[in-house]
């Protein structure tokens, strides 16, 4: 049985038919459901080049087939070509298919109302909050309103109705968006790790006799030991991540006369919006844009040099850019949306959108090189949480929950619209 996954992702194709992703979606992903299926069919957008370059990585292999869909970008773009989007997102689906939805997602709510007619089973992984995504400040669009509550709305049906939703935070989605039944909820992070992202001791900081700004002594260098250095790490394709709240925050700390530094891993549409307002600021030799690195040893690179990781973001899931700082025992500040309040303890978060608030922690925390150790160490054992042997079997106790439901609808020769005779959640597939 092959599964079929939706995803609201862009990928890129070349002419030589590859199909490439720059971030998590590359073919080493898509393992997690060979486990349990015999190929995995992606339904996504992609974007045609001629060409990529080093830091794209391919996505098609043996089981992996691509289905794409007509390319649109917003909702604009959408708007024009959506009959032919849900056309080319039904048409993917074979009779004996599993189906697994990543939401909030445009194509899954192209495609669940043909399920829920046939009574098809389908399965869900929730990854996104489109409340929040769609929260004031969180888009600049003039139908963000209806988008929010539409997306939200249609997201909570999605859960009520599948056979089965894993969710990528342990409480935080799966109080918003509920199963139909708590026997078919699942708690899975999208985010895993290897050994080669851990470090093996945390972080002791020490308070130099300059400056009085604590740093981390085994990183200890004659420029960096009297600079705090912060990193954000987040796409600047949308403002969801809050990177201009972080350099508000930073212009007020350069006001008290407080130096820190700050470098910006991540590219997008708004970046020059941002170095514009780093300009405007006067901050703009305080914030460096290292642009998009590439995933593993670049990134870990440049979390190692810093001081301090800082997630001010208006929305999140489980955010990975975090757990793998913490792998790093980077201490790390984040808001209080989404996830992030399950991997950072109450003190280190604060109010999305207030920079005011952000930057009084941040030099709360900066000042205090014991709490800085303390924060080093606690988050270095919450990252334990996420290695991949620990993920992999939650994962894979709910992708065979899936098959198990489709198998047992197929061998009733037909789809119905009854959920009743859905397996239980002990079943001999899990043992």
């Amino acid at each position: 049985m092959k599964l079929l996954v939706t995803l609201e992702f862009r990928f890129t194709r070349t002419p030589d038919g590859q199909v490439w992703s720059r971030t998590t979606f590359s073919r080493p992903f898509w393992d997690r459901y060979m486990k349990v299926f015999d190929g995995v069919k992606i339904v996504a957008r992609a974007e045609h080049k001629d060409s990529v370059d080093q830091r794209y990585r391919p996505v098609l292999g043996p089981g992996i087939e691509f289905f794409e869909v007509p390319y649109y970008l917003g909702p604009w773009q959408y708007a024009r070509v959506w009959r032919r989007v849900r056309k080319a997102v039904r048409s993917a689906v074979a009779d004996d298919d599993a189906v697994l939805c990543r939401v909030g997602s445009r194509l899954a709510t192209d495609l669940l109302p043909m399920l829920w007619k046939t009574g098809r089973p389908y399965g869900l992984e929730v990854v996104g909050d489109p409340s929040e995504g769609f929260a004031p400040r969180a888009v600049k669009h003039p139908l963000r309103p209806v988008f929010r509550y539409l997306f939200t709305r249609s997201l909570k049906q999605e859960c009520s109705r599948a056979s089965a939703v894993s969710y990528v935070t342990e409480h935080a989605l799966q109080q918003h968006y509920p199963a139909r039944d708590a026997a078919i909820s699942f708690s899975a992070s999208d985010v895993e790790l290897c050994d080669d992202s851990f470090v093996p001791l945390a972080r002791v900081f020490i308070t130099p006799l300059s400056g009085g700004f604590p740093h981390e002594h085994k990183l200890q260098t004659p420029d960096k030991g009297t600079r705090p250095r912060l990193v954000f790490v987040g796409s600047l394709a949308q403002m969801y991540k809050a990177p201009d709240v972080l350099i508000r925050a930073i212009s007020l700390l350069h006001k008290k006369g407080f130096p820190v530094w700050l470098s910006i891993i991540g590219d997008g549409r708004h970046r020059r919006e941002l170095e514009d307002l780093t300009r405007s600021l006067s901050v703009d030799s305080r914030v460096t844009f290292c642009g998009q690195l590439q995933a593993g040893a670049a990134v870990r690179k440049k979390l190692d040099e810093a001081t301090l990781m800082v997630m001010p973001s208006r929305t999140e899931g489980l955010p990975r850019a975090l757990v793998e700082a913490m792998a790093r025992a980077l201490p790390c500040v984040g808001t209080k949306v989404g996830g992030i309040p399950e991997l950072l303890d109450a003190e280190d978060l604060v109010t999305p959108n207030d920079a005011d608030g952000l930057a009084d922690k941040l030099q709360e925390v900066l000042t205090d090189p014991e709490r800085l150790t303390r924060m080093s160490a606690s988050n270095l054992a919450k990252a334990q949480r996420y290695r991949i042997e620990v993920l992999e079997e939650k994962r894979r106790k709910f992708y065979r929950y899936l098959r198990n439901a489709t198998e047992k609808r197929l061998a009733n020769g037909k789809f119905s619209s009854d959920f009743s005779d859905a397996p239980p959640l002990v079943d001999e597939a899990f043992q």
